[in-house]
C-alpha cells in the first residue's frame, strides 16, 4: 500500500511540471516593441523578457518595429499565430490613443489576450529654468493673459504627451500651442533652450533634466506621487480633481492565444516584477503598479479606450493625414 501510494505521488509530480509546461510556448519567443531600442517600452521588454528566458529555459528575444506611435506593431501582433511565441508590449498609444484618432488595421480590444499591465508611469509637467511661470496656477494664468500663445511641446501628434495637453487645456479652460515633434529628445532640446515653454512629457525621459537643474518639474500627472519624485506636487493637488493622463505599458498576445496560457503567463511576469533588480529598474523609469490578473489588465485597457476617446472628441483633436 506504501509504495502504490509512492508511486501515485510520483506520477502526480512528474504530471505537474508537465502540464505547466503545456501551458507555455514551445520554441523562441518574440517580444514586439512598437518604438525604437532604448524608450521606456523598449526598456520595459528588454528587463522582462530577459526574467522570462530564465525562467521559461528558451530564447525571448525582443523585436523593434517601430512607427505610427506603435500602431505598426500592434497590426503585425495582431495577425500572428495564436501559440504564444509573438508577444505584444501594448501602450496606451496603440492600444488607447491612435485607434481614436485615425484607422487602424486591428482592434486595440478585440484582436488581443490580454496578460498583464507591466507599469504605468506619470508625465511630469516640465518648462526650462527661464520660464516666468512654475506652478500651476502661475501656468494657468499665464495662458489666460496669452491666449493661444504659452507653446506645449510633445513626442508627437497624438502622443500621451499631446492628449495630457488636450485634457489640460479643456480642464483648464485655456488654449495654447500644441508643437509636435518626432520624439522627446528634440523637444526636450528644445525646451531647455527655451525654444518651446512647457511640455508634458515622460517622466522616464524628463527625469535626467529635471534631476541636472536644466528642468522644472512643475506637477505630475498621476493621483498619487510617484516615489521618484515625492515633493513633486500632482496635478490633482495643483487645483485640477481627477487629473491623471499616464503612460502605461502591458503584455498582451494575440486573441486567440489560450486564456490558460495568458493566466501561465500572467503569473510568471508577476512573479519577475516582484524581482529586488527589476523593481529597481522599474522605480528609474517611474513604472508603477504592474501586476494583477488578466481581468483587472483587460479592464484597465478598456477604460483607458473610453476615457481617451472622450478627451480626443471633446478637444477635436485630429490624427496626422
Amino acid at each position: 500500500m506504501q509504495r502504490r501510494t509512492f508511486i501515485a505521488g510520483a506520477a502526480a509530480t512528474v504530471a505537474l511540471p508537465t502540464l505547466r509546461a503545456q501551458n507555455l510556448p514551445t520554441g523562441t519567443v518574440r517580444i514586439i516593441v512598437g518604438f525604437a531600442p532604448g524608450g521606456g517600452t523598449d526598456l520595459l521588454g528588454r528587463v522582462i523578457g530577459q526574467k522570462l528566458q530564465e525562467m521559461w529555459k528558451t530564447t525571448v528575444i525582443v523585436e523593434n518595429r517601430a512607427g505610427a506611435s506603435g500602431a505598426i506593431a500592434s497590426d503585425y501582433v495582431a495577425k500572428q499565430p495564436a501559440d504564444g511565441t509573438v508577444l505584444h508590449m501594448a501602450h496606451i498609444n496603440s492600444h488607447a490613443i491612435v485607434p481614436n484618432l485615425q484607422k487602424v488595421g486591428y482592434d486595440p480590444i478585440k484582436d488581443f489576450q490580454p496578460i498583464v499591465l507591466v507599469g504605468v508611469t506619470p508625465n511630469l509637467l516640465i518648462c526650462g529654468q527661464m520660464q516666468p511661470a512654475k506652478t500651476v496656477k502661475d501656468l494657468v494664468e499665464l495662458c489666460k493673459k496669452n491666449p493661444g500663445q504659452v507653446s506645449f511641446g510633445s513626442a508627437g501628434t497624438g502622443s500621451a504627451q499631446h492628449l495630457a495637453l488636450e485634457m489640460f487645456m479643456l480642464q483648464a479652460g485655456v488654449k495654447a500651442i500644441h508643437v509636435p515633434y518626432k520624439g522627446s529628445g528634440p523637444m526636450l532640446t528644445d525646451l531647455i533652450g527655451g525654444q518651446v515653454q512647457y511640455s508634458f512629457d515622460t517622466m522616464t525621459a524628463a527625469t535626467p533634466h529635471v534631476k541636472n537643474g536644466k528642468a522644472v518639474a512643475i506637477a505630475q500627472t498621476r493621483l498619487k506621487r510617484a516615489a521618484g519624485h515625492p515633493t513633486v506636487p500632482t496635478m490633482a493637488e495643483s487645483g485640477f480633481p481627477n487629473f491623471e493622463a499616464t503612460t502605461w505599458y502591458g503584455l498582451v498576445g494575440p486573441a486567440k492565444m489560450p486564456v490558460a496560457m495568458a493566466r501561465r503567463m500572467n503569473e510568471d511576469v508577476n512573479k519577475v516584477l516582484l524581482m529586488p533588480d527589476v523593481m529597481e529598474k522599474l522605480e528609474v523609469s517611474g513604472a508603477e503598479d504592474g501586476g494583477g490578473s488578466v481581468e483587472k489588465f483587460a479592464e484597465f485597457m478598456k477604460t483607458e479606450q473610453v476615457k481617451w476617446a472622450k478627451v480626443i472628441k471633446d478637444a477635436g483633436v485630429k490624427g496626422e493625414v
